[in-house]
């Protein structure tokens, strides 16, 4: 059976993208409020950004699936667990997606600063070991924290560095609002597979919590991104227009407060990235506007 290019494009989980643009723009927003936009460091780093997320993505239905791991998914179809491409095919998109990532990562690095290559590097290591390798650290309960890492530290301030040559205070809030909503998708996408994880022995932060401690997790990630557009006011009053985000957190966290469980917390995922992303548009303009 050969997938579709609708079903290859399932298969990268569209509704993850926000996860690898919003950085970008809140770290774009970071850099303008140094005076430092620059449209093509900006460019480069959404490609890197969006192709290790899709790499990543692919990586994971690949490792999942010769895992047995996706056998009995409840979540987003998987090319691998539901026989849709072969392991061969899904890896070798990975690869693909990976070493896109790597060239418009050099690219960046040519044009600022080499030991990005190394920072490189280790994302896209990251993004392989995160189900692959014989010890996948995303089976160990560590992948909220890479996730905060490489998709809010390393994203945003990346982002910001190769714009302004440079981070600061505001870059630091940004990465940190990023990588808290990027670890609220991942929590939702874990406690909608708590079940199933447990079985194959993946123990994944949620497994480990338990139910009711993951939904709080949730929460709490959720609300961290609107403190610190509170701290952005230092910055700019515009900052607060943030809150605007609150509007789609809040429904993201409803079937989590209402004790939804398997694909009904699917919604979440795509509520949670729309909050991300709203949140670094109006913050980016807002910094933007205030340089």
């Amino acid at each position: 059976m050969t997938a579709t290019p609708a079903q290859w494009f399932e298969g990268a989980r569209p509704r993850t993208f926000p996860n690898a643009i919003a950085p970008v723009i809140a770290g774009s927003g970071a850099a303008a409020s140094l005076g430092s936009f620059r449209p093509l460091p900006a460019a480069l780093a959404l490609v890197v950004s969006l192709a290790l997320i899709v790499g990543v993505n692919y990586a994971n239905d690949y490792s999942d699936g010769i895992r047995g791991t996706d056998d009995d998914r409840v979540g987003p179809m998987r090319l691998v667990g539901s026989g849709l491409a072969a392991p061969g095919q899904v890896r070798t998109a990975a690869f693909i997606a990976l070493g896109i990532a790597g060239l418009a990562g050099i690219a960046l690095a040519v044009m600022t600063a080499w030991w990005l290559v190394l920072v490189g590097l280790v994302c896209v290591a990251g993004a392989w070991l995160y189900t692959g390798g014989p010890k996948p650290y995303g089976y160990a309960g560590f992948g909220e924290i890479a996730v905060f890492v490489f998709f809010g530290l390393v994203a945003v301030l990346g982002t910001q560095f190769v714009q302004a040559e440079r981070v600061d205070w505001v870059g630091l809030a940004c990465a940190i609002a990023m990588g808290s909503f990027s670890s609220a998708v991942l929590v939702t996408n874990n406690l909608r597979d708590i079940t199933t994880d447990a079985v194959v022995g993946k123990r994944t932060l949620a497994v480990a919590l338990g139910d009711r401690a993951t939904r709080m997790a949730h929460a709490g990630l959720l609300l961290v991104p609107f403190l610190a557009s509170l701290a952005l006011i230092a910055r700019t009053p515009w900052a607060l227009l943030a809150v605007v985000a609150v509007l789609p957190a809040v429904r993201a966290h409803k079937p989590l407060w209402d004790g939804e469980t398997g694909p009904a917390l699917i919604p979440a995922l795509r509520d949670t990235g729309l909050a991300m992303l709203l949140w670094a548009v109006v913050t980016a303009i807002a910094l933007a506007v205030a340089a």
